[in-house]
This record gives structure tokens, sequence and C-alpha cells, in this order.
């Protein structure tokens, strides 16, 4: 597979393309006047300790409080003899710890590394309040992991984790982890031990997690990694030792803009084109490419047409149908994916696809066609949480069997953790997609000021019923009133004026007082006023 980056650079924003065989499969979106939090570490200060949530809110000086749950903290010291019990950890412990690490492993949010630890010295999660680990105004050092959601604040941890190229430092851990993307298990053991014999080397204290560009890379680049970081982590603890006697929350370390983002955590050996259209941006990515990757430097391209980057390569036509509810099949089926807070579906649908032997074939062919496309617009339009899949109901379970297995082989593809369960007897299926930040309708959509977000409005008809019951209700409550002068959308003046006349009339004849009408350009199809004279 083919893949290109397109960074296209305006004053407003930076955005990042990723495009597999020339077809847009992710898009990255970063407004200056709104850079993500995700990877930033702050010295916070904690406002509120609660004690039945066995969570606290924390102050990092945005316009609301981050969240840090008492799980997402560090894990206490243990003593020495309580770490061979330790040793004995079930495998689902273990496993548990490997989710912790991948949940911070990459700032970008978009490409966890997967990761299997090593070390059989885990330690069992604190069993220790909340409430006895952290009290109001006591100052913290905590990382973004979540960015703002909506009305929720960014969540956060205290288990810091700082990327480079090929790897992660953790620095409160203590156990090597390697990219499960990485198969061989040569490969794997190398790794392991050439990152065990470099920590001892440089006396570096902590973890490391060796991400899927790690795979054959020498020691000689490794160790410059640990070194880079080395020196990172210092910088960060002496920041903080500078500004400690601080009152407010300050910002410790801010991670790295979209461009160079994308340039240390999307790039790989498949990688044939990095195309750029800002000088300024062309220049500072060469730099960074040449320092920390090396072998994309010779692909990186300076862009200098009039027409616009995304023009050519038709991103922003991809980008207007992502931002549709219907998601049209090659075959004549389609999808309707509708995103609500709680959770997003996806319906599958025949459409104009009627096939050609049998019904059970027909729906059979589109939903395995509608796999392809499900695993796309989920990253699409970065889609995360609860996603539930209406797939067309199949009799033969070796047709839901194919379906499913098709649908997994998707999902490999995305960086983001998902969890997929199977087919259940109404032909849905539940899966789980990890969230990081704002699906690409949060952040470039808000909710219509028509239907206040209801995707609906009222008829022009359930309208006109409304100001009929109004001006019945200003006729029993004022006595001096001669006339009612209607204020309403175009649409509702023409039903008031033809369909509903005699309505009008009768209503006129009941009240004795005369009804007039004024059409406002400006009110939308539920808006009217009713002026008495």
């Amino acid at each position: 597979m083919s893949e290109e980056l397109l960074i296209n650079i305006s004053p407003m924003e930076s955005r990042v393309a990723v495009l597999d065989n020339g077809i847009l499969g992710e898009i990255y979106i970063e407004r200056h006047h709104k850079l993500g939090l995700v990877g930033n570490i702050y010295l916070g200060t904690v406002v509120r300790v609660l004690p039945g949530m066995q969570a606290a809110f924390v102050d990092i000086g945005q316009s609301r409080t981050a969240f840090l749950h008492v799980n997402d903290m560090q894990r206490e010291p243990r003593p020495v003899a309580e770490k061979n019990k330790a040793a004995k950890a079930t495998k689902h412990e273990i496993n548990e710890d490997d989710a912790t690490a991948k949940a911070s492993a990459d700032s970008l949010a978009v490409t966890p590394p997967i990761v299997s630890a090593q070390s059989t010295e885990i330690v069992p999660a604190s069993k220790t309040l909340i409430q006895h680990r952290l009290h109001e105004s006591q100052r913290i050092l905590v990382q973004v992991t979540k960015d703002q959601l909506g009305s929720k604040g960014a969540r956060l941890t205290t288990n810091i984790s700082l990327p480079s190229r090929y790897l992660v430092y953790l620095p409160s851990s203590d156990h090597i982890g390697i990219s499960q993307r990485i198969d061989g298990e040569e490969e794997r053991s190398r790794l392991k031990t050439e990152l065990s014999s470099l920590m001892q080397t440089v006396n570096l204290k902590g973890g490391l997690i060796a991400r899927t560009a790690a795979e054959r890379v020498p020691v000689d680049k490794l160790e410059e990694d640990i070194y880079y970081l080395l020196q990172l982590w210092r910088t960060i603890c002496a920041r903080r030792q500078e500004i400690n006697h601080h009152q407010s929350s300050e910002l410790i370390y801010q991670e790295l803009s979209l461009p160079l983002r994308s340039i240390r955590d999307l790039v790989h050996a498949d990688t044939e084109k990095v195309i750029i259209d800002n000088t300024q941006i062309y220049e500072q990515v060469r730099y960074f490419a040449k320092e920390f990757v090396p072998f994309v430097y010779d692909r990186i391209v300076h862009y200098t047409a009039e027409q616009s980057l995304f023009d050519v390569h038709r991103v922003e036509d991809d980008l207007r149908d992502a931002l549709k509810r219907r998601v049209d099949l090659k075959s004549g089926g389609y999808l309707i994916i509708d995103q609500t807070e709680a959770m997003t579906t996806i319906d599958v649908n025949t459409g104009s696809f009627v096939g050609g032997r049998s019904l059970e074939d027909t729906v059979y062919k589109t939903n395995l066609e509608a796999t392809h496309a499900i695993a796309r617009q989920l990253r699409l339009r970065n889609l995360g949480g609860i996603i539930i899949l209406d797939f067309i109901d199949m009799l033969e379970q070796q047709h839901k069997d194919d379906v499913l297995e098709s649908l997994q082989a998707q999902l490999t593809q995305d960086y983001a953790k998902t969890k997929i369960t199977q087919v259940s007897e109404l032909g849905l299926v539940e899966m789980t997609r990890k969230r990081t930040r704002e699906s690409l309708g949060q952040q470039l959509c808000e909710p219509c000021s028509t239907c206040q977000g209801r995707g609906f409005v009222k008829t022009a008809e359930t309208v006109c019923f409304e100001i009929f019951r109004e001006i019945m209700r200003c006729a029993r409550t004022y006595n001096s009133p001669k006339k009612f002068t209607v204020v309403a959308h175009a649409a509702v003046i023409d039903l008031l004026l033809t369909t509903e006349s005699d309505t009008v009339a009768d209503l006129e004849y009941l009240l004795g007082r005369v009804i007039t009408f004024d059409v406002e350009n400006l009110y939308t199809q539920e808006q009217y006023d009713i002026v008495l004279d």
C-alpha cells in the first residue's frame, strides 16, 4: 500500500491528510487559536477531590478544569517483600498494565503502540483512596491524555510518557515493552536485550516502550533516542523546580506542532511522499526529519503550484462528504451514520443494489462491502466511544462470520484501539474505539441554531397551529387589542394565507378581531411573533 502525507498550512489552521493509494484515509486539523492539549505536561493545582467518584478536578490553566481518576495516577512504591508477591500477578493483571502503557504512549493520540509488558514485577493497582493521596490546592505534575470533548474537560494522568521517533519513555514505570505490531520473536528479543543494555549504560531510570518504527533499527539510533528522551525529561524536571513556587498552574512541556508530530508518528517505510505547501513549515519539517527521521528526508516535497494542494488531491471534496449522514457504496447500497453524545450508530442498507442470485446473497455482498466503508469512515471521521453497527440481517452463520472477519481485518489498519463483539441475533455488532480527541464533525460543526441539534424542524403546519393557540391565549389574557399581527417565516405565512385561510377567518369571527400577517425573512421556520395593536 502506497501512502502520501499532505500538509496544508494557512494562517488559521494546519491540516494533515493521509492518502492510502490516493484515497483520503485520515485527516488531522489543528486550529492555531485552539491548539490540542494531548501530550502537554502541566504543573496543575488540585481544585476539588471527589471521594465518591475516586477522582479529582485539576486546574491546568484552561477554560475547564481537567479530570484525573485514581486509576490514572502513579502506583505507589511497595516494599521488596511485597514485590516478590507481585511477581505472581495473574496474566490478567499484566494485560491491565499493558493497557495503561498503551493509552499514554503516543501523544498524537492517533497512533498508540500496542505493547507487551516484559517485566514480571508488576505492582497491582494501589487500593489507596484518592482522598488520601490528594488534597485541595496541592500542586501536581500531570499530562493530558484526552482533549476537551464537548462539555467535558481534558483527561489527565500522572503517568508521564515522552515519545520520540522509535521509543516512548515512561519515567514512572519500570519495565520494557515492545509493540505487538513487531511480529518476529527474534526482533522482539533483540530490542528487549538492547534496550535493557542501553538503559544500564546511560543509567536511565524508568521504563521504555519500543514503537513499531523501532523494528530493525540499529542500536546507535536507539541510543540517540534514549539520550534525547533523557535530556528532555531532565529539562522538564528543571522547569518544574523553577516554577514550583508559583501560585498559578503552569505549562511545563508543550507537544510538537501538528506538522512535526505527523512526521514523527505517521511516516513509515511505505510513505512515498510528504508534500508541504508552506515554505517555512517545509524548512522546519526538513530540519526535524534530518535529525529524527532521516529516511524520509528525501521524500519531503515543497508544493508551489497555484491550485490548492487539497483541491488537487480531492481532499476538500472528501472532507465535505465526511460531514454527511449518508455514505454511498459502489454497489448502490449506502450507510447512514448518526453520532450522538452516548454513542454512534451506523446503519447498512441495500439501497438500489438488487443483486443477482438471491436475497441472502445480496445482503451478504452489501454487508461485506460495508465493512470496508465502515473501517474507513471510523478513521476519517475519528469516531470513538461506543459504536453500534446495524448490518442487514443474514440467515447463514457462515455469512455472519465472514462479515465479522472482514471487519476485523479492515480495522487492523486503524491505529486507534478497537474492540468488537460477535454479530447478535438482530444483526448488530457492538464495538468500541478509543477516543482521545474530538471527532471530525465535532471539530468542524456545531449544533444547528434552528433545530437546536435535533436534526429536524417543526413543519409549517405545526407552527401554524401553535400560532392559532398563541392568538387565542393572547385574546383571553389581553382585552384591549383590536388587531393581531403575525410575524413569521415566509413558508408559514404562505400556509396561513392559503390552506389555513378558512381557519384564520373562523378565528377572526370567534375573537372579533382582525388578524394580519408580515413576512420576516430572517426568521427560521419555527420562529414567530404575535404583535398586539
